[in-house]
This record gives structure tokens, C-alpha cells and sequence, in this order.
């Protein structure tokens, strides 16, 4: 009886990328940080479903994936747990990748909606949105809780997932020399404004620039901004764009997990919380998400 052959070695980030390989030689790409056994699954999935050609999958071990996803996810090995993981591995990738190419960015548990996601995929509402002269789209991080952490310790619930239906708020960007830069905005709410005070200062607001094109010189910050100015911008001078939202548990996961804040809290719903259907549609009409000028 021959033996089965063995696995080959899951590769690093960076080997993977030297090596050039076809798959990304044309997006749209994802980047997806797996920093722990919430929902690899499910977010894998649903990325898939709305059309991404391919799904770099970043882990600190290998994930072990279903055979159906192998043509596209790639699971790599990447510190996703130190801080600010994400900054390297995407400037790595947008290095990597010809220039253009369109690329998205999240961590495990969180889940991509844009208008129309149920029926229009990912390459249709980005080919709009480079016809709009947009090389960037700004996306709400919009924490998703469970209702009850005694049936789900981790808070993460995606059956019963809830989220803040108000409390969300903008205020105005400034510049190093003070003055308020034109078309940016820090957006605030969720949970980290109803628990800022177990967050630090510079982890409170919640956009961050899910998706753009890849730029030479282009380099994202740990802020979850460019250093291309117009990359960090809502909108374009002339008039509204479209916008996104990315449905995550991840901060829910972190006040949960952390010493400073597990044993004080509770739980997460109040007066204002509101059970997510898992529909871009639910997201427009609240207005987290802008469908601009795409109808």
C-alpha cells in the first residue's frame, strides 16, 4: 500500500509573494487576517460568494481548508495577533500585485455589504466606482454583538447577530497644520463610543478604507488610513459615491476577551440595539451604506 502523501508546507506572506504566482495577477483580491477560530469559515464564504477571484487567508498556524475553496483561498502564515499586523502584510500586497488591481482587507468575523450586494457582485460595483474616478472606498466598521454572552461567551452570534441602530456620528478631520482636511471625517459609534473608555484613543473610530485600487507607493497606516491623501477622502469634489459597511464582531470579541473589560460587562444590547438581517438592503435604508450614483 502506497502512503498517503503528505501536505505540503502552508508557505509565509512573504514567500507566497516572491514567488509571483498567477493568482493575483488579477483582482478583485482579499486579504483576510485570521486572528482566531471565530467564523473562518463563514467569512471565508461569504467573500467568496460576492466574487472575490481570490482570498489570501492569513494565519499565525495553517487553517485547515475545505477542498472546494482550494482553487481560491490561499491560506498563509502571518503574525496576525501583534499589533498593527495588518500594515506590513497589505503594503506587501500591494507591492506584489499589478498596479490597479483592486484589493480588500478584513479580519476574521467580519463581513463585507455594499449596495445591491445580493444580486451585483464585488468586480460590478467596482467597476462602477473606477468609472466614478475612485481609486478608494471608505467603509463603516459596524460592531455586530450577540444578545446573550451566557449562550455565546465569545460574542460572536451569527444566527441572533445585533447591532446599534443609532448613536453614530461624524466630526471633522484635521490636517498636521490643524486646519479640517476637505472630504475626510472621523466617524464614530457602536461600541466603541458605548464602551470608549475600555479602548484607547486611536481605536475609536470606525472607518477605515476597506477597498482600493493598488498604487506604486501607495502604504497603509495602522490607523486604517493611506498616505495618498485622496485614498482617505469619502467622497469625490463633485458629487456622492458609493460607500460600504464591513458587519464585525471584533471589537465585541476583544471587550470580551481583554482583562481590563471582561469582568465588567455584561452584555450588549440596550434600547438601541437591533437584530441584523444579513442584508445589504437593511444597511441603506438605515443609511450606513450610500449607494451614490449606482442604481
Amino acid at each position: 500500500m502506497t502512503p498517503a502523501a503528505a501536505a505540503p508546507p502552508t508557505p509565509t506572506l512573504e514567500r507566497y509573494l516572491r514567488g509571483r504566482p498567477a493568482a493575483l495577477s488579477c483582482g478583485p483580491l482579499a486579504i483576510l487576517l485570521i486572528e482566531d477560530g471565530a467564523a473562518i469559515r463563514e467569512t471565508l464564504d461569504h467573500h467568496l460568494q460576492a466574487g472575490f477571484r481570490h482570498i489570501l487567508a492569513l494565519s499565525p498556524e495553517p487553517v485547515l481548508l475545505p477542498d472546494e475553496m482550494d482553487d481560491r483561498v490561499t491560506n498563509l502564515l502571518w503574525n496576525t495577533r501583534r499589533p498593527a499586523a495588518h500594515v506590513d502584510a497589505v503594503n506587501a500586497v500591494i507591492a506584489a500585485v499589478p498596479e490597479g488591481t483592486w484589493l480588500f482587507y478584513a479580519f476574521n468575523a467580519e463581513f463585507l455589504f455594499y449596495p445591491f450586494a445580493e444580486s451585483r457582485s464585488i468586480g460590478e460595483m467596482l467597476a462602477f466606482h473606477t468609472e466614478e474616478r475612485r481609486e478608494a472606498m471608505l467603509s463603516y466598521v459596524i460592531d455586530l454583538y450577540a444578545p446573550d454572552l451566557d449562550r455565546a461567551p465569545d460574542a460572536v452570534d451569527l444566527n441572533e447577530a445585533m447591532f446599534d441602530r443609532s448613536g453614530y456620528f461624524a466630526l471633522g478631520r484635521p490636517g498636521p497644520d490643524g486646519q479640517l482636511l476637505p472630504r475626510q471625517l472621523d466617524f464614530h459609534g457602536g461600541l466603541r463610543w458605548r464602551f470608549e473608555e475600555y479602548l484607547p484613543a486611536d481605536r475609536r473610530r470606525i472607518d477605515r478604507i476597506g477597498l482600493f485600487r493598488a498604487r506604486k507607493g501607495l502604504r497603509i497606516t495602522a490607523d486604517h488610513r493611506f498616505n495618498i491623501e485622496e485614498y482617505n477622502t469619502y467622497a469625490c469634489a463633485w458629487h456622492h459615491n458609493l460607500t460600504a459597511a464591513i458587519l464585525s464582531f471584533r471589537v465585541a470579541k476583544a471587550l470580551v476577551g481583554n482583562p481590563g473589560s471582561r469582568e465588567r460587562i455584561g452584555g450588549f444590547t440596550w434600547r438601541n440595539s437591533q437584530r441584523f438581517d444579513w442584508s445589504s438592503q437593511q444597511l441603506m435604508d438605515m443609511g450606513l451604506i450610500e449607494p451614490g450614483q449606482w442604481f
